[in-house]
């Protein structure tokens, strides 16, 4: 999978995994683990960007005397994964276009 497009998409699955309620590190990456492979090497600088960009915000709570920082989506978040959901119905839409072309031709190349 392209670096650009799967970067996008982790993106959407963690703003989709708080989208409910808000979670730290540990559990958002347990939460996509069935769905998607991320580690915390990769997961923290995407909660940063997400951070920075507004898409979230973050609390820090003390928990077994550590401090554990919670991840909360904003309305820039929301609207970030409804915009996706429009890309990907779109996409949906050419995949099937060209699904149907290449049954009716039969995969062949001119």
């Amino acid at each position: 999978m392209d670096a650009q497009l799967k970067k996008g998409l982790l993106e959407i699955c963690v703003l989709s995994s708080i989208e409910k309620e808000e979670s730290y590190g540990y559990k958002i990456i347990s939460d996509l683990a069935p769905y998607i492979e991320i580690s915390e090497s990769t997961l923290y600088p995407i909660l940063r960007r997400l951070e920075n960009s507004g898409a979230v915000t973050t609390h820090s709570v003390e928990y077994n005397g550590r401090l554990r920082k919670y991840f909360r989506i904003t309305a820039v978040g929301i609207e970030k994964i409804e915009e996706f959901i429009e890309t990907i119905d779109e996409f949906a839409k050419i995949s099937s276009f060209i699904t149907r072309h290449r049954r009716r031709t039969g995969g062949e190349t001119t």
